[in-house]
């Protein structure tokens, strides 16, 4: 019998929904493998909606994410039993091998992204809609105006931010609530605790903003697979993450094998389904979003639902990664100004 979900409150006075959600990137976007066929992308949303886990992220970058969702919904017609999430901000991605990424949140643009998921989905309204990722040129009320006045039209029900730093949170709420900010987070990328990440993650709390943790299992190294041989051509991370390239593969298996030894030993559990934990763990505002192509580690993630950590447990777990160096940094360096992203001022 599957677990009940945990279900917490998104932001303040916000919906009710499971604290553990499902994250599509993994069945659109191939930078971390090949996308599968389509039988078998509806197969591991028909589960996810069997377990309870409605929560879905997905973005317009994800590849055919959106319009997958478009087949799934007039397959099953259970739009309404799913808490959607989407996001918009990038107006480019890959070309052949190598990531370009270029940005546009300005008033017009978007309003065109949005009312262009909508339609790709075949929905009329988004449950929560995010700036993905906020450029350089347009202040962040311009922005929230525009996403203000399509929350007003009824096109979307909340809105969330994603990447950006306490200074963008700040001005934003002032023009409209933010229900969510999506930051990266997770047992090896706790930058949202301190300075290093803007202090956002207390910023939120705050606010009553709610976090939605992005990458919870670092883009795979916390993964109960990290380690295994792949001959997988289309996976690109071990050709640009940092921490998957061969000379720092072999150390950060062993950070790892530690962890998963505490999983182990003290919990009976895999390593994804700790690290899981560990984030469920940090408060009732958060959630956190998984993702992967295979039924088995759907339910495998699903599973945390029955998992708990004591104080103890956490704060011992919490030292185990603040003593373990892992080798490389998380992204590759052109990327690494795209976290905690402030927004051009707005002319007075």
């Amino acid at each position: 019998m599957a677990p009940a979900p945990i279900i917490r409150t998104l932001g303040k006075n916000g919906p009710k929904i499971p604290a553990l959600g499902y994250g599509l990137m993994l069945i659109g976007a191939p930078a971390y493998g090949a996308v599968p066929q389509d039988n078998d992308r509806f197969a591991i949303l028909d589960k996810a909606l069997k377990l309870g886990a409605t929560f879905w992220d997905t973005s317009d970058l994800y590849g055919d994410c959106e319009q997958l969702l478009k087949q799934w919904f007039q397959r099953t017609g259970k739009r309404d039993e799913i808490f959607l999430a989407t996001k918009f901000g990038y107006v480019n991605g890959m070309e052949g091998k190598v990531m370009q990424f270029q940005f546009d949140t300005s008033y017009e643009y978007t309003k065109k992204a949005c009312q262009a998921s909508l339609d790709a989905m075949g929905t009329d309204y988004i449950d929560l809609y995010y700036v993905h990722q906020v450029d350089n040129i347009t202040p962040i009320e311009e922005t929230m105006r525009a996403l203000a006045e399509l929350q007003a039209e009824g096109k979307i029900k909340h809105i969330g931010l994603s990447m950006i730093s306490s200074t963008t949170l700040r001005r934003a709420v002032k023009i409209a609530p933010v229900a969510a900010v999506q930051p990266e987070y997770s047992l090896f990328g706790r930058d949202i605790e301190g300075p290093e990440g803007t202090d956002l993650l207390a910023t939120c709390r705050e606010l009553g903003v709610a976090v939605v943790c992005a990458t919870p299992l670092g883009r795979g190294l916390l993964a109960s697979n990290f380690g295994a041989k792949t001959d997988d051509p289309s996976d690109l991370r071990s050709k640009t993450m940092p921490r998957f390239l061969a000379e720092n593969r072999g150390h950060n298996a062993s950070v790892v094998a530690r962890i998963r030894a505490f999983a182990v030993e003290r919990k009976g559990c895999s390593v994804s389904q700790l690290a899981l934990a560990w984030l469920l763990k940090q408060g009732d505002d958060i959630f956190v979003i998984p993702g992967t192509r295979r039924v088995q580690y759907l339910e495998e993630n699903w599973a945390v639902n029955w998992i708990e950590l004591t104080d103890d447990e956490e704060k011992e777990l919490r030292y185990l990664v603040e003593t373990s160096d892992l080798a490389g940094e998380a992204l590759p360096e052109q990327f690494m100004d795209h976290k905690f992203r402030d927004t051009k001022e707005l002319a007075s």
